[in-house]
């Protein structure tokens, strides 16, 4: 992993001094991304600088610094992450008579590119985003990778476009606007994330997975162009035509995913892997050591004195599998981290789960550099408790008979699912607290709704669609990206494989739920290839923080005393007397929720930074 940064202006603006000044500050925000190498490439004929900050994966020689270029330089690029068929990439090049000189992965794209070649960005296989100058045609290029494992983000103003792996990068550029974007807030609150294509600062874009954005230079100007999307998952139900049997698609199944596997291991620095002892990651650590048959370290954190822990679980797969098992037990005060947390995040990011996911990447960094996850096998397959309970809510009629005579209109798909179950604050709450629900929210939530209640697919398919657009490249990948990338360990997600996806796209309903309760059915059948099927069945805990972490009362006094304090950022920001409502709400037992609390202490804390480091760069 990597981290990246580029900046394009207008002729005159910067000289090329301080063209190189701004790239290397941009560049040094993110040492915790790159702690091996540094680079800055600079234009010749100026306009177009690129910075890089290295974390070495693959061929650690000097040969794999950044930015890079092709054989003669016309086009380079700054990369972050891991294409995994570069060899297969490599190996065409070269037979259309291009000269490659590294071993890296990297060296592939400026070549693969060289003719900008948009459509060639499809052609990558892996976990990636990257800017692309082009120098002949004086275009830029940026891409992300399918499910957006990695970010980026891009910036303009007067004269110039810049672009970076984090958000605290583009505050680098003279001439930043760090004001908050009120729509972005509100999406914040309905989801505890903020999705793409906004980000929390109002002249702050997110490129969208599997998407790329081209940047012209002509006539003095900067032509910046709309995202294309190259890729989407949107599983649909298939023709019962000579279909395949469960068994079939369960073997096809482990082919791909035995595949993604395989391809992962790629790595010149010890390699690992994250055991939570749920179905996905057992089944990740199994085909290493059962089918590949390489020996493998886990990692699993636990919690004391709670029985709200997978640790024990993870122990007794590790002893099954037997891999060389490393767990770390914890008693972990969530206020007191809850600085540490936001301070650590490029993003506000409301996922309590993003504190175990740092404690854990932290203990894993200790021993390897790189580690598998099993991320992804919810949002592809099914899995989630979420899916579970909307579907048998929906498949209960006088539950729904009832909720309609309360309602007095209909119960809808949407209805149960864009409940407290997925959305944090409900839209009412939101319009509150923001003085009006604002048209984008408003037409997201109205685009999602139609989405779930369309009658075209299966529930199922809908809810897989709907989350693998919005809830996995908005909360799950960020937290993983932003508290691993802070230790600097590179996590591989062989699930969310293209390979894999292509299969999961094309599930029946079947393959996934076996009514009434079982969810990611396909996959659990293939894990009992390797596990106890008695194991399958174990209530699943998720990687939130444990109740014993909390204190209702200590985190209610925490926001009474940073949410309600008359120097609270979030009280210039929202209704003041809607908030003071939300807080007095929350100290009733029946309505604390740490869910609400958490994100809302996350933002203020992270605004609270954000204001103060903008004072001190302006001084």
């Amino acid at each position: 992993m990597c981290g990246i940064a580029g900046l394009l202006t207008t002729p005159g603006l910067w000289d090329r001094t301080d063209l190189e000044a701004i790239v290397r500050a941009m560049r040094d925000t993110m040492v915790h991304r790159g702690p091996d190498a540094a680079g800055v490439w600079l234009d010749p004929a100026g306009g177009c600088a690129l910075g890089h900050r290295r974390l070495s994966i693959i061929d650690l020689s000097d040969e794999g610094r950044q930015p890079m270029g092709n054989a003669d330089g016309s086009v380079q690029v700054t990369f972050n992450g891991e294409i995994y068929n570069h060899e297969s990439l490599r190996a065409d090049l070269i037979a259309q008579g291009h000269r490659l000189h590294s071993r890296t992965d990297t060296e592939v794209i400026p070549h693969l590119l060289q003719d900008f070649d948009i459509e060639q960005v499809d052609r990558l296989d892996g976990m990636f985003a990257f800017g692309l100058w082009h120098r002949p045609s004086r275009r830029l290029l940026l891409a992300r990778d399918p499910f957006g494992k990695k970010p980026l983000y891009y910036a303009q103003g007067p004269g110039w476009f810049a672009f970076a792996s984090e958000l605290q990068a583009l505050t680098r550029v003279p001439g930043f606007d760090p004001t908050i974007d009120h729509e972005a807030l509100a999406y914040y609150l309905l989801l505890q994330y903020v999705p793409a294509p906004f980000s929390i600062y109002r002249s702050v874009r997110k490129l969208p997975p599997g998407s790329t954005l081209v940047v012209e230079t002509a006539d003095d100007r900067l032509r910046v162009g709309e995202p294309h999307g190259y890729f989407r998952f949107e599983p649909r139900e298939p023709s019962a035509l000579a279909a395949p049997s469960l068994a079939e698609r369960t073997e096809a199944l482990r082919e791909r995913v035995l595949e993604a596997v395989r391809k992962r291991l790629m790595s010149d620095v010890p390699l690992g892997a994250f055991l939570s002892g749920g179905v996905d990651s057992a089944l990740v650590a199994a085909m290493v050591t059962r089918e590949i048959g390489r020996p493998l370290s886990t990692f699993s954190i636990g919690f004391a004195g709670t029985s709200e822990t997978e640790h024990h679980y993870a122990r007794e797969v590790a002893d099954h599998l037997g891999t060389d098992h490393h767990e770390e037990i914890l008693s972990p005060d969530a206020l007191q981290l809850v600085h540490e947390i936001a301070d650590r995040l490029d993003e506000p990011n409301g996922d309590s789960s993003c504190l175990p996911t740092y404690l854990l990447s932290r203990f894993t960094r200790e021993h390897v550099t790189v580690a598998l996850s099993g991320d992804g096998g919810d949002e592809l397959f099914g899995g989630y408790g979420r899916y579970r309970d909307t579907l048998m809510e929906q498949g209960n009629w006088l539950q729904r008979q009832l909720r309609a005579v309360r309602t007095g209109r209909r119960y809808t798909p949407a209805d149960a699912y864009l409940s407290p179950r997925w959305l944090i604050f409900q839209p009412e709450q939101i319009g509150g607290l923001t003085g009006g629900l604002p048209p984008a929210v408003a037409a997201s939530l109205a685009h999602w709704r139609a989405a779930l209640n369309d009658p075209a697919q299966p529930l199922l398919h809908r809810m897989r669609a709907l989350d693998a657009a919005t809830y996995l490249p908005g909360a799950v990948l960020p937290k993983v990206d932003r508290m691993s990338m802070q230790v600097s360990l590179e996590v591989r997600c062989p699930l969310l494989d293209r390979g894999v996806a292509e299969l999961a796209h094309d599930l029946p309903l079947a393959a996934c739920w076996d009514p009434p309760a079982e969810t990611k059915r396909i996959l659990k059948r293939l894990a009992t290839r390797y596990l106890p099927a008695e194991w399958m069945h174990r209530r699943k805990m998720g990687f939130g923080l444990p109740s014993n972490t909390w204190s209702n009362q200590r985190t209610l006094q925490l926001a009474r005393e940073l949410l309600l304090s008359s120097d609270g950022r979030l009280r210039g920001l929202l209704d003041q007397q809607a908030l003071a409502r939300l807080v007095a709400q929350q100290a009733r037992p029946e309505h604390f929720s740490v869910y609400q609390l958490w994100p809302l202490l996350i933002l203020e804390l992270w605004l609270r930074r954000a204001a103060s480091r903008s004072s001190a760069g302006s001084t």
